[in-house]
């Protein structure tokens, strides 16, 4: 009973932060046919590749601490504005995480987060979104970013009684322009590809 009870909590916690969202929205201006949403952190992530000396590929993971998306897919515009969680980086070896997290890339002790803003969201015919233009902020310097979609759909959520939208996002950046070049002279990329996974939850009443 205590697994069930502990299995469960996440879910609550989630139903919590959907409601609260709701009534935040139900005070906002909105236009009449768009919709705005709460992303889901436990369905929302960044993961990053860089070549390795030419052999393999590094990954790793950060994890988002908030988020709010706003789309109207009949006028074909919106907005996006994600906050990551820098420290959370997981390489899956230990030693890694803390030498990304260290001065030598992100210095997570001075920019603990990073910050995807966007208002710019493009429509395939089947009127899903196709791209989202805007910038990504990391170290404290900005600089502007494209993710295309891979996939993208919307769909009601058994769990929580909601419309869910998201879809798999991709990009490729060149990481020296935020000032992060170690290793550049001696094998590590500079060309970065980003995955981002982004689920988020109607919270329009």
């Amino acid at each position: 009973m205590v697994a069930d009870r502990a299995a469960t909590a996440p879910v609550r916690r989630l139903r919590r932060r959907v409601a609260g969202a709701a009534l935040a929205a139900a005070s906002a201006a909105a236009t009449a046919q768009s919709n705005n949403y709460e992303v889901d952190p436990t369905h929302t992530f960044v993961i990053y590749e860089i070549g390795h000396y030419g052999t393999t590929t590094n990954r790793g993971r950060f994890s988002t601490q908030a988020g709010t998306v706003r789309f109207d897919p009949v006028a074909k515009t919106g907005r996006v504005d994600i906050t990551m969680d820098i420290s959370s980086v997981n390489t899956g070896v230990d030693l890694l995480n803390r030498h990304i997290q260290s001065k030598d890339f992100f210095n997570v002790a001075q920019f603990p987060t990073g910050r995807f803003s966007a208002d710019t969201l493009r429509f395939d015919a089947d009127n899903k979104v196709s791209e989202v233009a805007g910038t990504l902020t990391l170290l404290g310097q900005t600089r502007p970013v494209t993710l295309k979609a891979n996939r993208f759909n919307c769909y009601k959520s058994p769990v929580l009684n909601r419309q869910v939208c998201g879809g798999d996002f991709e990009t490729t950046v060149e990481r020296s322009q935020w000032g992060i070049t170690w290793g550049l002279n001696f094998g590590f990329e500079d060309k970065v590809r980003l995955l981002v996974q982004v689920e988020a939850i109607n919270v329009t009443p």
